[in-house]
């Protein structure tokens, strides 16, 4: 099938608008924020170099998400991107976390296991035409704060503006965040279970 000139057009723009290239930029960040640690560099600069990073690059996923809405180029594509986007940044900075012993293995599972389950759910909703039934609950929103503040917290691993000890607030914040995630979960598996029942039948 020849795609016109148009369509062509239409294409890259979905692919390439500025919004959609801060969403590839992020998952191109994403080997940097891990491998600062590789690098042959203090352990302090080590982590305040991973936390600018991490910082930076979560703060595309506000921008890009402004920018389609200012420039009006949203796109399926990009919604599709985007939330792909923040699963491998936190996925990512997760592990690296574990393995840096600043992070019980037994939470990182529960925040990863809980993203792979919501997004099968939301596959599988959408394949059966009751997507809204999964949308984005507020719920969801405040957990992604909790967890987006608590994973630089524990990156940074010191004393930031020498009263705040970040290793001690971020595992807090992290432990929350694991809480609100399982809450989260059964929530969205609640407002699904019905439509679950009706195709069961």
């Amino acid at each position: 099938m020849t795609v016109g000139p148009r369509r062509h057009g239409t294409i890259v723009c979905m692919f390439f608008n500025l919004p959609t290239l801060l969403t590839w930029a992020r998952i191109v960040a994403i080997p940097l924020v891990v491998g600062v640690f590789y690098l042959d560099l203090q352990a302090g600069t080590q982590n305040t170099v991973a936390t600018a990073l991490f910082v930076i690059v979560a703060l595309t996923d506000w921008a890009d998400g402004y920018l389609a809405r200012k420039l009006k180029q949203t796109s399926s594509f990009g919604a599709f991107l985007d939330p792909v986007a923040d699963k491998f940044l936190v996925c990512a900075a997760l592990l690296v976390l574990v393995h840096l012993n600043r992070l019980h293995a037994l939470v990182a599972l529960v925040i990863i296991g809980r993203e792979i389950a919501i997004s099968a759910l939301r596959e599988w909703m959408a394949q059966i035409g009751a997507s809204r039934s999964v949308a984005v609950h507020m719920l969801g929103k405040v957990k992604t704060v909790v967890q987006m503040v608590a994973i630089p917290f524990l990156l940074f691993d010191g004393t930031l503006f020498t009263v705040i000890d970040t290793h001690a607030w971020g595992t807090v914040l992290i432990g929350l965040s694991a809480v609100l995630t399982v809450w989260s979960m059964v929530y969205y598996l609640q407002k699904a279970l019905p439509e679950i029942r009706a195709k069961a039948r």
